[in-house]
């Protein structure tokens, strides 16, 4: 039996690698775009920055120490230069895979921050594995800029995986949806006609708003957002506003809003303030060719007819009144069960014309 020789003593020394074989090395050098390992071989392994990661942004030397340890997958056992190539990032994704396989066989919701915003959808990283999200299943609700997602943290479940056709489907709809219904349950379960609740203004639209109650919408309609007159939502309410409100019906799923709290209803002390006789101040409201609407104060008009605005005759009230003047008038009559005040200008002309006629 011949000696060896003290090169192939080394060579025997070493253990021998295959392409596709998982080892683990001790980083020696980070240079700018490759990482360099010892692998127990009698070559050293090479992990470019291409095979690390996707993220061309990555600084390698504030990521990767000497004296680290990582695992990688041999690519080549000679790179031409008689260096080991190895890849970390396919390694890596592979594990991803699996990982992802899992989570969509036992339904496991993940976790991941939003790597890249696409036209159709989002992108996510899971283990170095890529999940797409398509824009239908990002929301429950239509989502015109998915900018806002970028690199926000998400929840999502895998809804398709087959990563032979690079298939890996990612869906937050259905999380969304499901948290809705439990939120919506549990808010039903707990209102009732009569409670005063706090919601945030969702949107408002011309007839009303609609009030999140954490787990359904509630409608505001217009006619009940004040005891006096509302002419247009938008310009009372804004979007993300906090709003105390009272439930005032619920049939089905459909949840009817007001706030028109009873404790301040104008109506309550009206019969003191408006009594007939009384001298009262109000603002035009609006006209009809037989008289005008008087607001004395929001939620409580009363009519001023056209054969009571003067002693003179008047054809129709916008002859000698505009909306939004400011008159004084007397009360003459008033209906509580009805809710019906009727106004006299002509009274106190009459007045004021008897008084002078006393003097001269």
């Amino acid at each position: 039996m011949s000696e060896m020789s003290f090169e192939q003593m080394l060579d025997e020394s070493f253990k021998t690698i295959h392409n596709g074989e998982v080892v683990e090395g001790t980083v020696i050098d980070v240079k700018d775009d490759e990482i360099i390992l010892n692998i127990g071989y009698k070559a050293d392994g090479i992990i470019t920055k291409s095979e690390y990661t996707n993220d061309n942004s990555l600084d390698l030397k504030e990521t990767i120490h000497v004296g680290d340890t990582m695992e990688a997958k041999v690519l080549k056992v000679n790179d031409g230069e008689g260096q080991v190539l190895l890849t970390y990032k396919r390694l890596a994704a592979e594990k991803g895979n699996k990982r992802l396989e899992e989570a969509f066989e036992n339904h496991e919701v993940l976790t991941a921050p939003v790597a890249q915003v696409l036209d159709g959808g989002l992108s996510v990283v899971v283990d170095e594995a890529r999940v797409f999200i398509p824009a239908s299943l990002v929301s429950d609700t239509y989502e015109k800029n998915l900018q806002k997602y970028a690199g926000q943290e998400i929840e999502f479940v895998i809804s398709e995986f087959n990563p032979r056709r690079r298939r890996i489907i990612g869906d937050r709809k259905q999380l969304l949806v499901a948290k809705k219904a439990e939120l919506q349950k549990a808010l039903f379960e707990r209102i009732h006609v009569g409670d005063v609740v706090e919601g945030t203004i969702k949107n408002v639209t011309d007839f009303g708003a609609f009030i999140d109650l954490g787990g359904a919408d509630g409608l505001l309609h217009i006619s009940e957002m004040s005891w006096g007159r509302v002419e247009n939502p938008k310009k009372t309410f804004k979007v993300g506003e906090k709003l105390t409100v009272l439930i005032k019906d619920i049939s089905g799923d459909k949840i009817a809003l007001s706030l028109k709290f009873a404790d301040q209803n104008p109506w309550l002390t009206a019969a003191e303030k408006y009594a007939a006789g009384n001298v009262v101040t109000g603002r035009v409201a609006r006209m009809t060719d037989f008289g005008a609407f008087v607001e004395l104060e929001p939620g409580v008009d009363a009519l001023l007819h056209v054969s009571q605005i003067s002693q003179e005759h008047v054809e129709k009230p916008s002859d000698v009144l505009s909306v939004g003047q400011e008159i004084t008038a007397k009360v003459v009559d008033f209906n509580g069960e009805d809710k019906k005040i009727s106004l006299s200008m002509k009274a106190l002309q009459s007045k004021a014309a008897a008084e002078e006629a006393e003097e001269e």
